[in-house]
């Protein structure tokens, strides 16, 4: 399996109002999709206009993964994500490939676009994201 581009990195944060504009205006980013996702207990924004973008993720769930990550590690990079062309695919090679996934089956990330996460121990120590994305280049 191959990885195609960087698609996002993400970036938790404690309150996404307040990091909008750090993003917006200081860095000229433009707000290209923001939806809460009660299944993963978090709000997120994505910002930029490709290639790549910035993911900006606020607990909602204060029992959830992201809330944790929030209060064991403080704000800052949560995971990187790439572009794949088949998620399916990609999952099945890294699976028999002996990678730990948290997600073996595509889920609906943000903006409708499936997604699925490599556990940090298969990945470097870094929670990666794939991200079926067609119309992004690989």
């Amino acid at each position: 399996m191959q990885l195609g581009l960087i698609h996002h990195v993400g970036y938790v944060v404690e309150d996404i109002d307040a990091a909008i504009p750090v993003y917006a205006e200081r860095f000229g980013m433009d707000v290209t999709i923001r939806e809460t996702m009660p299944d993963q207990g978090v709000e997120a924004v994505l910002l930029g206009d490709g290639p790549s973008y910035v993911e900006l993720i606020a607990p909602t769930d204060p029992d959830g993964g992201v809330a944790r990550f929030l209060a064991k590690r403080g704000p800052g990079v949560h995971h990187v994500a790439f572009a794949v062309p088949n998620l399916e695919d990609a999952l099945g090679d890294l699976a028999a490939g002996g990678a730990e996934l948290i997600d073996r089956a595509p889920r609906r990330g943000l903006g409708g676009h499936m997604v699925a996460f490599i556990h940090p121990r298969s990945s470097g120590g870094v929670l990666t994201e794939l991200v079926e994305a067609h119309d992004y280049p690989t």
